[in-house]
């Protein structure tokens, strides 16, 4: 790891600082947390993902809440 020095604002140093303390966990741990998370979300991947695709279905008319696919099943007693 490498230390660095970053401003932070004071409400938020609090809410970690008592999120840490509920947890058990030091404040560190949540920074770095946060620092980790803050990466992922920024980080370009050189390849794409390849993740299915759906057609969309449109609903039928019908009654409001009806399926495309049919009927909804009720559960004994509703």
């Amino acid at each position: 790891m490498k230390k660095i020095v970053v401003c932070a604002d004071p409400e938020d140093l609090a809410v970690i600082k008592e999120a840490a303390k509920r947890r058990g966990i030091s404040q560190a741990e949540i920074i770095r947390t946060g620092i980790h998370l803050a990466a992922m979300a920024n980080h370009v991947w050189d390849e794409s993902l390849d993740w299915p695709a759906f057609e969309a279905v449109a609903p039928r008319p019908g009654r409001p809440g009806q399926m495309p696919w049919g009927r909804r099943k009720r559960r004994p007693g509703s």
